[in-house]
């Protein structure tokens, strides 16, 4: 009995390891100084970095990416060199938001035979879809799609809020597996993890990185945090505290990404202050340059100074 036991339980950990889980890091696209073309060579040294910082897959295209503000071209380029860097030794997805979309599911094949297992959309933008617009776009994407399907809630840049019941729809759609959530609303995503807990194959993952300990105590899957670029072991020691239960480690890594949270994202101007702070850390560590696509531009100066003495403040003792 009790080796029987044993054995539902190891199926059971693995049925979980099978799913999207952990941190996937949202991944920077490194651009050049010069005409901010895409820097292979920046890319393949951050590469290296998030995956000997454990980190359980990589995400590319997403916000973080600067996806909507690359060309197409640009797009599936860095698509195809990136799976290729990674070679299968970590989960890669890859982001295809756009208004059209034959371009979302052509990218979507692009992904495919770059090794992706999955693909990242929004809603549709300008026109901002109505709840019953979402179900017919995400069900035709997911029809569509030669790789498993993840919504994306960013109602801060989409202009809408993917609503619970929508997602209760489309959640039963046999190549949609799962959710990413921006908006921080923890009450939101609560609600989601309630009305889904009977979809065994669906997830959910939260993009701010302040919330995502929070979100795996309460059962979500993951985190997608763009801090990972910078410190991928500080995210990962995060996460595997929360999924263990251990809030005293939780508790020593949540002040270091609310630093990071503070007085990285914070230095910068307007809209993109994340971006620049989070590129501009990068240029410190010596990882990429602090280039961002247009329309917005890197850093200044004088606020990298401001920026180097923050990224001072974070002590990396407590987790590697």
């Amino acid at each position: 009995m009790l080796k029987r036991f044993s054995l539902n339980l190891l199926q059971i950990n693995c049925n979980i390891m099978k799913k999207l889980h952990g941190i996937v890091v949202p991944m920077v696209t490194p651009l050049t100084t010069l005409n901010a073309e895409i820097d292979y060579k920046a890319t393949e040294k951050l590469v290296e970095h998030l995956i000997s910082g454990g980190v359980h897959g990589i995400f590319v295209l997403g916000t973080t990416g600067e996806a909507q503000s690359l060309s197409a071209a640009q797009r599936e380029s860095f698509v195809k060199f990136v799976g290729k860097q990674i070679n299968g030794r970590t989960r890669y997805i890859v982001g295809v938001s756009d208004t059209s979309i034959s371009d979302s599911v052509r990218l979507a094949s692009v992904a495919k035979d770059a090794g992706a297992e999955g693909v990242v959309a929004t809603p549709p933008y300008y026109f901002a879809p109505s709840q019953s617009d979402m179900v017919n776009w995400f069900t035709a994407l997911a029809d569509a799609s030669p790789l498993p399907v993840y919504m994306y809630n960013m109602p801060s840049h989409v202009k809408v809020n993917v609503d619970p019941s929508t997602v209760v729809k489309l959640a039963s759609h046999p190549n949609i597996k799962g959710l990413k959530d921006s908006s921080h609303n923890m009450t939101y995503f609560q609600t989601l993890a309630y009305l889904t807990k009977d979809e065994e194959d669906f997830v959910l993952l939260v993009g701010p990185e302040e919330q995502t300990a929070q979100a795996v105590l309460l059962g979500g899957a993951g985190g997608v945090n763009g801090g990972a670029n910078m410190f991928p072991e500080l995210y990962v020691k995060s996460y595997n505290a929360a999924a263990a239960g251990n809030l005293e480690t939780v508790r020593k890594c949540q002040e270091a990404i609310l630093h990071i949270a503070t007085a990285i994202y914070t230095v910068g101007d307007g809209p993109s202050s994340y971006l620049q702070g989070l590129k501009g850390a990068l240029e410190l560590l010596g990882l990429c340059n602090r280039t961002l696509a247009l329309p917005y531009t890197a850093m200044s100066d004088e606020k990298m100074v401001v920026l180097k003495e923050a990224l001072g403040g974070i002590s990396t003792d407590e987790w590697r």
